[in-house]
């Protein structure tokens, strides 16, 4: 008998050799149905470089969310969400930015054109457009990018492998040679003449594709396109399937890194996938391998288990003291805006960006992080100098969490998992509330000065009184007197101090609307986060809703209860507005 009858608990033989420390066995797993990478493919091993290289500049970063990171997306984004996105990485301070597939959908075709008919595209930032070796494709990718000011990238890619070639294409090596080299003709013949073009080649699955024929493919491009220090041509090798450890990836990079023609005209460029779950850690080998360029998605969206993702790339450089070159001071509104266009939530644990990462549950890691940074703050004053340019070393915290726009309050004041976990489940058991993860460290830290108070233990009825008195507002200077929704408007009354305004707004949702109408009367307000459940069921059943917000300078949390999820939503802006003063 067993708990877990779906599993087949192992119990082969010992491994041949093992140690007397080792009693693992062998299961029955079908692992012989797979080979290893050195069965898959011939990896030129020779004097290896890369081993004794060091990181000391940031590479070119090129965000692919906008192609390839929207194509894994079970929703693509809407026009709307496409250009929220691409204006939140110019923010950031990418220079390069692959912005679609034009040729695969009219909605990635009229962004395309979208860059031509504006100006949102500052002119020192290149445009990446994808395509096929394809000639009718090709066609409807330049024809994309005709007018475009800045300067263009036209990114051609040709799966190569062994089973891609067999499989899917049908073809031989010489054949693919052709269809390729037909393609970059056509590239060149379509494009040549458009100013500020340059071009790029990915030979798909390059790490399971023969060294040499990669190497014979690349040079016979980079040959066409007449590659040049003037003119370079970006060579991308993806790791499109990851098959193998990351050493192995940077030799096939290093490879080509010694080996490619015109050397001095190509980009070397790389483009990891993370099906081992190494994509970083392929991407830093190769390059110290001498990759000059990184394609990935921020925070690593992407196919399967995603793309490299190059914000913790990125962030991994700075904890080195390496300028990444792009601008996370506000890591939580560049979470925000990524998991609104593209609908996937951030996991709590994810690198740098998560919830929960400068949080430690631990005490004996709480107080090593309170004695380093009562350490950092006595130094930084010993030297005469704010805390920000002091040098970092607090336990357990690689960066300074104020770095990424982060207070220390979630690090320090948040004690214990059980104390945080305690409160959700309380007030969920007691009073059906499934508060949202930011808001339970919020209240964590309120319910933990209570208790220092008090000294006493907080019992589920004090806990929702507490709750109640800190996130919403009794006496209330402005108030909601009607809201109704007819025919696409929202139409809105408000009672500020006895005088009552009213306003109607059109295609925006009742929230927005709301927001609206209180900055026309003089009270700002901005929803950064807005969660809503059921609590019961039938008649007896209520609506809640949580909003985080930012008014003047700070921000904070509102809450607020109603028979609908809409008057509930309203209820918590209101809530909002009035604790913000």
């Amino acid at each position: 008998m067993t708990e877990f009858p779906t599993l087949t608990t192992p119990s082969g033989a010992v491994a041949d050799g093992a140690p007397a420390w080792n009693r693992q066995r062998h299961s029955a797993m079908p692992s012989s149905r797979y080979r290893d990478v050195h069965r898959r493919v011939d990896v030129a091993v020779g004097h290896r470089d890369w081993p004794n290289a060091r990181l000391t500049t940031a590479p070119l970063w090129v965000p692919v969310d906008l192609r390839d990171g929207n194509q894994a997306l079970a929703e693509p984004m809407d026009p709307a969400r496409k250009r929220r996105f691409f204006e939140l990485l110019i923010a950031m301070g990418y220079k390069e930015i692959e912005v679609g597939y034009p040729s695969a959908s009219q909605t990635d075709f009229d962004f395309v054109r979208l860059l031509a008919d504006t100006s949102i595209a500052p002119p020192d930032v290149t445009v990446v457009v994808f395509t096929p070796a394809r000639r009718d494709l090709i066609e409807r990718t330049v024809e994309s990018v005709r007018g475009i000011a800045n300067e263009v990238v036209i990114h051609l890619y040709t799966a190569t492998a062994p089973v891609w070639r067999e499989v899917v294409l049908g073809k031989d090596r010489a054949q693919l040679r052709e269809l390729i080299v037909a393609g970059a003709r056509d590239v060149l013949e379509l494009a040549d003449e458009l100013p500020h073009v340059r071009f790029q080649f990915s030979p798909e699955v390059f790490n399971l594709t023969e060294p040499d024929f990669a190497l014979e493919i690349c040079d016979a491009v980079t040959d066409l396109w007449q590659a040049s220090a003037q003119r370079p041509v970006t060579l991308n090798l993806p790791a499109t399937v990851e098959v193998a450890t990351p050493n192995i990836y940077a030799d096939q990079i290093e490879y080509m890194h010694r080996n490619l023609a015109r050397r001095d005209g190509v980009i070397l460029s790389v483009h990891p996938h993370n099906d081992r779950g190494t994509g970083i850690a392929c991407a830093e080998l190769a390059v110290l391998a001498g990759a000059q360029r990184v394609e990935g998605c921020v925070f690593g969206n992407g196919e399967r288990t995603g793309n490299v993702d190059i914000a913790t790339l990125a962030l991994n450089l700075h904890a080195q003291g390496i300028d990444p070159m792009i601008d996370f001071s506000d890591i939580d509104e560049i979470r925000r805006t990524v998991e609104h266009c593209t609908r996937l939530p951030v996991h709590e644990r994810h690198p740098y960006v998560g919830d929960l990462v400068h949080t430690a549950f631990s005490g004996t890691h709480q107080d090593a992080i309170g004695k380093g940074m009562a350490e950092h703050r006595e130094r930084a004053a010993a030297q005469g100098i704010a805390e920000r340019e002091s040098q970092w070393r607090v336990p357990y915290l690689p960066i300074d969490p104020a770095d990424l726009g982060r207070s220390y309050d979630a690090v320090i004041r948040v004690n214990s998992q059980s104390g945080k976990g305690g409160i959700a489940y309380l007030l969920h058991a007691e009073y059906g509330l499934d508060l949202p993860r930011r808001l339970q460290i919020d209240l964590a830290k309120r319910v933990q000065e209570h208790t220092d108070d008090t000294g006493a233990e907080i019992t589920a009825k004090d806990l929702f009184t507490l709750f109640e008195q800190t996130y919403t507002v009794s006496d209330q200077r402005i108030t909601l007197v009607g809201w109704q929704i007819a025919d696409g408007a929202t139409g809105i009354v408000l009672d500020a101090h006895g005088s009552e305004r009213h306003s109607v707004h059109r295609e925006v949702g009742p929230v927005e609307a709301l927001t609206a109408a209180l900055d026309e009367a003089g009270y700002r307000i901005e929803i950064l986060g807005l969660t809503q459940h059921s609590v019961g069921e039938g008649a007896a059943g209520t609506a809640v809703s949580y909003v985080e917000y930012r008014a003047a300078d700070r921000t904070g949390w509102a809450f607020g209860r109603d028979t609908s999820v809409v008057a509930a939503s309203l209820a918590a802006v209101m809530n909002a507005v009035n604790a913000a003063g």
